[in-house]
């Protein structure tokens, strides 16, 4: 089930009222996007965008126009073309955006993709079809040095060096090309200790791999100021990431635009222990909000 992280700090943030125009640039499983249709009646339009095909699909039966008609456009798209979708669509007076960096419930569940280090799947981490990279690409045909990159500069870990070589190893005998399979080198190239630590040994490879096939860090730097440029005056800006380098690259950017916009929080939000409880997921989630002055 599809359970939307810090929503109503989100709400309160962006503050959606009646007849106005929102886009949220990754729809995914619409829960944000409900509550905020609902808010926006009786004739404000909602944009929703997100790369995966399948989450449109999906998304498509519960969001049913509602009257007037068109109040609701989906598209899928990357949002780094954002200004582009928005161009297309004729999608104008926009006074609020929200950006939710975090990958949904059914891209671990359900994609059969290989998300997820608990199940035996492919190595694919595609959140699009249409992208030609893989993980099992990386994995298999990277050299030793890109490997270790990845893994050091977008799952910081500390033992890139030793996965590194180990899949280097590996893959010399035979294709690496299941979730369940790089899970087993990972742990014969980390010390024991590390195997029982509070985080999961392959969460920091899956999640430099997930970053690497999905150019995800990229991506980030580009929808920011195609957002920020989108939006009317007094209009709104919310981002929530689940990982230090993303919401690094939304803390300097805010901090960097500080003649544009004004900050809705001095730190960000996080989420309670009781929606953390009701949603694990969301324990490592960080809201920023500005508004454009």
């Amino acid at each position: 089930m599809h359970i939307p992280v810090l929503q109503k700090e989100v709400l309160k943030y962006l503050d959606p009222k009646p007849n106005e125009n929102f886009i949220d640039a990754t729809i995914g499983g619409g829960g944000h996007s409900l509550e905020i249709l609902r808010m926006i009646e009786p004739r404000g339009k909602l944009l929703g965008v997100d790369w995966s095909e399948e989450m449109i699909r999906n998304l498509k039966p519960k969001i049913q126009n509602p009257k007037p008609k068109n109040r609701v456009i989906l598209v899928c798209g990357n949002f780094a073309n954002l200004t582009e979708i928005v161009k297309q669509q004729k999608f104008s007076r926009v006074k609020g955006i929200l950006l939710d960096l975090g990958y949904s419930s059914w891209h671990l569940e359900e994609s059969g993709r290989g998300f997820s280090f608990q199940k035996k799947e492919p190595l694919d981490m595609r959140y699009s079809a249409q992208n030609q990279l893989t993980a099992e690409k990386i994995v298999n045909f990277w050299s030793k040095f890109e490997i270790k990159r990845v893994l050091t500069d977008y799952g910081e870990e500390r033992f890139a060096e030793n996965i590194a070589q180990r899949i280097i190893e590996e893959r010399k005998s035979r294709a690496i090309q299941t979730t369940s399979h790089l899970v087993e080198i990972i742990s014969r190239a980390v010390p024991r200790g590390y195997l029982h630590q509070r985080i999961h040994f392959a969460t920091r490879t899956f999640q430099a791999l997930r970053i690497a096939v999905n150019d995800e860090l990229s991506n980030l730097e580009k929808v920011l100021p195609q957002a920020l440029q989108i939006l009317e005056l007094g209009g709104r800006l919310a981002v929530i990431s689940f990982h230090s380098l993303e919401d690094r690259i939304v803390k300097n950017f805010f901090k960097n635009n500080l003649l544009k916009i004004n900050l809705l929080q001095k730190k960000p939000v996080v989420p309670t222990r009781q929606e953390i409880s009701i949603n694990p997921r969301s324990r490592s989630a960080k809201l920023r909000a500005a508004i454009k002055i």
